[in-house]
């Protein structure tokens, strides 16, 4: 089975439960392992360790179906997804141990290099920062951080004169959620902030911005940000998708006050 045909298993039951997601501003916890059983997280994980490795269509499609069923179940999956993408970059080590051997995991992640890095003496990173935005923090059994590393009170430099960043993964349970997602849209995305203190980190626990994925096949050819950025484009296509949908049922039933035909009718609507 397809990953698109997976959610087409899914649409009814996203769509049933999308109040209460929004109600408890998150995906039920429940589904979302049941998705990540099936192989929805893992759509962007290479094929060497029992991930997809699907075509950018498949993708595409897929989470814009999510989308149009929940749009916060679609980001979260989206989210969750290209989190995954760092599978192909991670160390074998690290990327056997986080994804082949765990195949339901879900890990999610906040890019921005807001944390600091400091390199250990005897190897590892130490970790401190606080990131806004984590979308489906309190689904994810490892959560990663983007960090700055810092070497003697300053950034550390590339070869190209920038400082080094990275993206560190931490077990969930070693981060603390501040509880501060309280919004008017896409409030069961659960974004919110997400902090570590002090965290030690195992060496090549990380992903290095920037650099060449490690396992060389075409989907990872793929400009990362480019592929995060059609994946945000198919879940705000299926959001439109579904709002569209909704407005022309609406307005075929619906008869403003004082007027004699239904919205459906009037040329405003219509345009």
């Amino acid at each position: 089975m397809s990953p698109f045909e997976t959610a087409q298993t899914f649409y009814a039951e996203i769509d049933e439960n999308s109040e209460s997601i929004e109600q408890t501003r998150q995906l039920p916890a429940d589904l979302a392992r049941r998705m990540a059983q099936q192989g929805l997280f893992r759509m962007l994980v290479p094929d060497t360790y029992g991930g997809g490795e699907v075509h950018p269509w498949e993708y595409f499609r897929t989470l814009a179906l999510t989308a149009r069923a929940d749009g916060s179940a679609g980001w979260n999956l989206m989210i969750g997804t290209t989190t995954g993408l760092l599978s192909a970059s991670l160390s074998e080590s690290w990327a056997r141990h986080i994804y082949a051997d765990r195949p339901d995991v879900i890990t999610v992640g906040v890019t921005a290099p807001i944390g600091r890095a400091l390199p250990l003496e005897q190897g590892g990173m130490q970790v401190s920062g606080r990131w806004p935005f984590a979308s489906g923090c309190q689904i994810a059994d490892w959560i990663c951080g983007g960090c700055t590393v810092l070497e003697d009170g300053a950034p550390r430099l590339n070869k190209f004169g920038q400082p080094q960043s990275m993206l560190v993964f931490f077990p969930a349970k070693e981060v603390t959620i501040h509880d501060t997602w309280d919004t008017s849209g896409l409030r069961g995305t659960g974004s919110h902030d997400i902090e570590v203190t002090e965290q030690p980190v195992p060496a090549d626990r990380w992903v290095v911005l920037g650099k060449r994925a490690r396992v060389d096949a075409p989907l990872y050819r793929f400009p990362t940000f480019g592929l995060l950025a059609l994946a945000v484009s198919a879940v705000s296509i299926g959001i439109a998708e579904r709002a569209v949908e909704s407005f022309c049922e609406l307005a075929g039933a619906k008869t403003p006050t004082g007027a004699s035909r239904s919205l459906a009718n009037r040329p405003s609507a219509q345009r």
